[in-house]
């Protein structure tokens, strides 16, 4: 098949090997690339049975058809792995320019198993690749890194470092690609998993070329699309995606204080929102390879706390977690923040997700001053949530309870801190209110990955989108529950067609559609797949994410969202805010995915999708 390089790496850090593999093109018209094939290497590797901080667990880089070729967005690539924070399945997205780099070096995707003898990195350019020493590089931050790495092998390299975060085996701990652009791998733990291996980087550089089958079909197509998509997306490019906060407190779908807040945060949303920063702190912005909308901002502040904060600026849910869920409304604290956990490389918004936490029990009582090293946790105070961020990255005093996430450090410090703990099987919620999107308390529940709002983009398909190649055909009221579980299903299985061909879910709101995504598909591969077949395969993809999980333990019963989120209303006045009627649209999920009663996946259903081996394995072990 044209659009791929035939190559991935297989790196064993334990025996220092490398070898190279060559998938069939049978295995890859079954799971096209990204997060699909890797879902598919780590089942046939029984990755599940594994401890995640384990030397076997497996970390894999991987891209897609679409990298290193002119469609839309093309520049991402996916982590996927097994998580230590929630002992599941584990993949996160990354755009940058780190995936098409790996492309033109030669290769598809990186396996890595095993664990260095002492800290190391891997230098990948033009075909081959190196095992590096790293011990000069280790407990150096991530930009540190990526400069330094630059310096000894090329300027135009582009590395995927840990920092500090990673290196401590923060849960939290994400893999930064792209230097001080710090586009981010950031949810489930990936930057422990790489810590782990004491492997502090992978710097990639090359020029080889993608062959594509149909260049210039591509690039008609592409051209066509372009256009609109900058137009669209105009907002995107002036204030990023934090540009929507302020309106989505006035929806009352921004969260508040930890989940419970009920009162209106007009001003305070109104100082954080992505308006405000563009007038206080925005100096440029910068965009993904192939990308026309460039949403990434560069900010620069002076402050009397911080000195000089410049660089990467924080998106949506670094706003939002570490500005109303704390009710912190210092700008400057949060951009504070925000370069500390790119720095230190640990996800945002689980990181922000437990500094409310801590800032609840400790107005509860439940942690006092002699817990927190006098620190003083109450809401609001931006100094403090700021000295949190580095503690838990540093794993020092309550940080290193916090470190392993909400609901481990809930179960540790007990004293019934786990009913503020808001989590979807370990993961911490991302910063869209379920009350305000009835979707979401579905999506947290079902994703494969625990709680996460791009596993479907539900909330998008109720503000906004349609998808009429699977019968989303018109945007839905949020606060209906009608249909819910099935938009919820439906969303998941066709969204995970850009986690594996590796193209940005924004393009969604530019008006790109399935039908562009199988034309660009086509056009790089030279196959002729139809639309029924190219939406398979994202179901196929998603049921092995399932059986993966229900491999590693994890039981439907834990299909849930906290009790807060069911039973709390937000009603203060002018928010449209309901309670969502979970286990009625759990059920309707259920029935969608074609798995039985009580959440499990059927042999007709498995069976329909190819997936009869895997479903022996299944059947074999459960029975």
């Amino acid at each position: 098949m044209k659009g791929y390089m035939n190559k991935v790496i297989n790196v064993n850090l334990s025996t220092e090997t490398i070898e190279s593999i060559q998938y069939d093109d049978n295995l890859l018209k079954k799971y096209i690339g990204g997060s699909g094939l890797a879902t598919k290497i780590l089942w046939d590797r029984k990755i599940y049975e594994v401890e995640p901080l384990s030397p076997e667990n497996l970390l894999i880089f991987m891209t897609g058809p679409f990298a290193n070729t002119p469609a839309l967005t093309s520049g991402r690539h996916t982590v996927v792995t097994k998580s230590p924070s929630t002992g599941m399945f584990a993949e996160s997205d990354a755009g940058g320019r780190w995936g098409g780099t790996l492309k033109r070096a030669g290769f598809d995707g990186i396996i890595v198993e095993g664990c260095a003898k002492e800290p190391v990195y891997l230098w990948v350019s033009e075909g081959n690749v190196e095992i590096r020493k790293a011990n000069h590089l280790w407990g150096k931050d991530v930009f540190a890194t990526d400069e330094l790495i630059k310096a000894e092998t090329n300027q135009k390299a582009v590395t995927a470092c840990i920092g500090q975060g990673g290196e401590n085996l923060c849960w939290m701990a994400s893999i930064i690609n792209d230097g001080k652009s710090a586009r981010a791998s950031g949810r489930c733990g990936t930057g422990a998993v790489m810590g782990s291996k004491k492997l502090k980087a992978i710097a990639v550089h090359g020029s080889i070329k993608t062959d594509i089958y149909d260049k210039a079909g591509l690039q008609s197509s592409v051209r066509n699309i372009a256009k609109q998509a900058r137009e669209k997306l105009a907002g995107l490019t002036t204030h990023g995606t934090s540009g929507g906060l302020f309106s989505f407190e006035e929806m009352g779908t921004l969260p508040l204080q930890n989940w419970k807040g009920r009162e209106r945060w007009t001003e305070g949303a109104q100082a954080i929102t992505g308006a405000t920063m563009t007038e206080k702190a925005f100096t440029g912005n910068y965009g993904c390879e192939g990308c026309v909308v460039r949403c990434g901002r560069e900010i620069r502040v002076e402050d009397d706390r911080y000195g000089t904060i410049e660089g990467a600026g924080p998106e949506y849910e670094t706003l939002a977690g570490f500005g109303s869920l704390c009710l912190v409304s210092d700008l400057n604290a949060i951009l504070k923040a925000n370069d500390l956990c790119n720095r230190y490389g640990i996800d945002t918004i689980s990181t922000s997700a437990c500094v409310s936490f801590a800032m609840e029990a400790f107005e509860r009582g439940i942690l006092t001053t002699d817990d927190t090293d006098g620190l003083d946790l109450t809401w609001g105070n931006a100094e403090a949530m700021v000295t949190l961020v580095e503690w838990i990255a540093e794993k020092k005093g309550i940080g290193a309870v916090l470190a392993k996430g909400v609901r481990k450090a809930a179960q540790t410090i007990g004293k019934g801190s786990e009913e503020y703990a808001i989590h979807s099987h370990g993961l911490e919620f991302p910063l869209h209110d379920p009350r305000g999107y009835m979707t979401c308390s579905i999506e947290y529940a079902m994703s494969a990955r625990g709680a996460c709002h791009m596993s479907g983009v539900t909330h998008g398909f109720e503000r906004a989108l349609t998808m009429p190649e699977v019968g989303l055909k018109e945007v839905p009221d949020r606060l209906s529950t009608d249909k819910k579980g099935e938009l919820t299903a439906k969303a998941q299985n066709v969204v995970g067609l850009f986690d594996s061909l590796k193209a940005c879910k924004l393009m969604m709101f530019a008006g790109v559609t399935l039908t562009d995504l199988l034309t660009w598909y086509n056009c790089i591969t030279g196959e002729t797949v139809s639309m029924d077949e190219f939406v398979k395969t994202g179901e196929r993809t998603y049921n092995l994410k399932r059986l993966f999980n229900l491999q590693c333990g994890i039981h439907p019963e834990e299909d849930k969202v906290p009790d807060r989120i069911l039973t709390l209303p937000k009603d203060a006045e002018g928010w449209g805010t309901k309670l969502p009627p979970f286990e009625e649209m759990r059920d309707e999920y259920y029935k969608t995915q074609e798995w039985d009663e009580k959440g499990f996946p059927t042999r007709s259903t498995l069976e329909k999708l190819g997936l009869q081996e895997e479903m022996e394995t299944y059947f074999g072990t459960a029975e």
